[in-house]
């Protein structure tokens, strides 16, 4: 399946105007937070000119996540919001959890731009524990990054801004290079988890030299 609006313009013939795609960045990290991004697609706008180069933010080299970030914040027909959850949250709650949190806060944000309540969610995964999700009306998607325009749009936004975030890491511990590896468990993220053992971003709650 490519990458389309077919999800949206279902729930907008449905009468759902205000949809929004949720996805995370972090998850699998051994170091810092995990962030969510939430994106609202006007239904009036026109994709055509870079639908076709857009992927999912995994796909995407550093430069490509940052120029389709630039074009995002430029057009007037997306809403979009970020918001992060800490490692220490992560450790408390666990990752899926603090992830679903994660999505919650960008929603909250989102809902505050547009000064009303969204109508509809398309969520990447395939199963969520979050009430405050769950209090919506919702679709999950496997691979909804890949598959979802408002979705890989998030993917994009919340890889962009976590990534600046761990290279500003990198400068307060510079000798565990996180501007190279963004805190993933990397050859080299381990080696030098190895070699200094775990700093204060690390999650505790991960087998870090597993």
């Amino acid at each position: 399946m490519k990458l389309s609006l077919k999800e949206e313009k279902k729930l907008w013939k449905k009468g759902y105007k205000f949809v929004v795609g949720l996805d995370e960045a972090g998850r699998g990290a051994l170091a810092g937070p995990v962030v969510a991004g939430a994106v609202m697609i006007s239904p009036n706008i026109d994709f055509k000119p870079f639908i076709f180069k857009l992927k999912d933010s995994k796909k995407l080299s550093p430069k490509q996540r940052e120029k389709f970030y630039k074009i995002i914040y430029k057009i007037p027909g997306i809403e979009w919001a970020v918001a992060k959850v800490s490692e220490k949250v992560i450790d408390k709650i666990n990752i899926k959890n603090a992830a679903e949190l994660a999505m919650e806060k960008a929603l909250e944000k989102i809902e505050k731009k547009i000064k009303r309540k969204v109508e509809f969610l398309i969520i990447d995964g395939n199963h969520i524990n979050s009430p405050g999700l769950k209090a919506k009306n919702y679709k999950l998607i496997v691979k909804a990054d890949e598959k979802v325009l408002s979705c890989a749009l998030a993917s994009i936004i919340a890889k962009v801004r976590r990534d600046r975030m761990m290279e500003k890491y990198h400068l307060k511990y510079p000798k565990y290079q996180f501007q190279k590896h963004k805190g993933y468990p990397t050859f080299l993220h381990r080696k030098l988890l190895k070699r200094y053992g775990p700093c204060t971003i690390h999650r505790k709650s991960f087998s870090l030299l597993a």
